[in-house]
């Protein structure tokens, strides 16, 4: 911007001073004050708007980077996929021409595992957590009965009958 020095505001304030009168020179004042203000603002958002096109432009460029390491993401698990499935296609072919049958589903895969009771063991797991964590995730630390629950979420004013 321009610079202005203590000496040229001085004179220009004289200036000022002697032109418009001191009885004007108050609301003079205060209006160019107002109207710097307004242009020191519009310049700031001037500015802003200029950053934020700029910054939507570089975002664009990362948007289309990203879209096309996608894309080459995608046709390279695309062909990785397609490799692993003519290779199975395969060694299918393979098994189907030596018995000279079809083989089951039991026979390629081992059976599912079978369900295991935790027995006791997860009441120590659980008793294992820190009490800090119980606090803060709101997991209750003690029994209560039904009765003490209901006394303590009774509202104050209510006594019991």
């Amino acid at each position: 911007m321009i610079d202005f020095g203590f000496d040229k505001l001085a004179l220009i304030g004289a200036v000022a001073l002697i032109v418009i009168g001191p009885e004007k020179l108050p609301r003079v004042a205060r209006t160019v004050g107002h109207m710097l203000g307004k242009a020191q603002r519009y310049v700031a958002d001037v500015k802003a708007e200029v950053n934020r096109s700029i910054e939507l432009d570089e975002l664009k460029k990362m948007k289309t980077q990203f879209e096309d390491a996608a894309r080459d993401v995608e046709s390279s698990v695309r062909t990785e996929v397609q490799q692993a499935g003519d290779s199975l296609q395969s060694s299918w072919s393979e098994l189907e021409g030596r018995s000279g049958e079809t083989p089951t589903f039991g026979e390629l895969q081992p059976p599912p595992p079978q369900y295991k009771h935790p027995k006791k063991r997860w009441r120590l797991k659980r008793g294992a957590t820190p009490l800090w964590y119980k606090q803060r995730q709101g997991i209750r630390t003690r029994a209560q009965s039904g009765a003490a629950r209901v006394a303590r979420f009774r509202p104050p004013g209510r006594s019991a009958k």
